[in-house]
């Protein structure tokens, strides 16, 4: 499973807090455990022990229970809900999903909101990083920009390769996946919005 991590916090901090994050979401809309695995297609026990911050969920995961939600994926980060919409994000406190499995981090470059309809990222894509062989989806849209590197996207059956200033632009409800297929890093700049 994908290891989630805070920048600047432990792996078990990240989990603890996604977990009570997660809890707090799916108690605010009078979600029971049963519902929630029933929409998810994951166990209770599983999702108890991701709620209590002791499994580390994939971004498979995180993505199937912000659509559940009904949020974006970085609400998921931060920003309860009713605090004042915040609007700026300081380069020493941006959040930092690293997912190590996968060797892809995402660093969080919108403010954690829990209402946002839109995420800006910058992924960065280790040497022959990859999400997996298997695709998956999620709502809303997305689109991106090479800043160095180059990445191969992969949508529905159509393969991409996008070098440096290449962009593209998808349906998330379209089977997707990605990775880097260069012995150095790549770096992308993603946009997540919701429908």
């Amino acid at each position: 499973m994908n290891k989630v991590e805070l920048q600047g916090a432990s792996g078990d901090a990240m989990d603890l807090a996604v977990g009570r994050r997660i809890r707090e979401l799916r108690r605010a809309r009078d979600l029971p455990l049963t519902a929630v695995a029933e929409r998810t297609g994951l166990s209770i026990g599983f999702l108890s022990q991701v709620e209590r911050g002791l499994s580390s969920p994939s971004l498979r995961v995180l993505t199937n229970l912000a659509d559940v939600f009904g949020v974006a994926l970085g609400a998921l980060f931060g920003g309860a809900e009713g605090e004042p919409d915040p609007v700026v994000v300081r380069a020493a406190e941006r959040p930092e999903l690293k997912l190590w499995r996968s060797g892809i981090s995402k660093q969080l470059l919108t403010p954690a909101a829990p209402d946002s309809r839109l995420n800006l990222y910058l992924v960065r894509m280790e040497p022959e990083a990859s999400t997996g062989d298997e695709f998956y989806t999620h709502q809303g849209e997305e689109a991106g920009l090479v800043l160095e590197g180059a990445m191969i996207l992969t949508v529905d059956t159509d393969q991409y390769r996008l070098e440096r200033g290449d962009s593209f632009r998808f349906a998330s409800t379209r089977p997707h996946r990605f990775s880097n297929p260069l012995p150095r890093p790549t770096l992308v700049v993603w946009i997540n919005s919701l429908a």
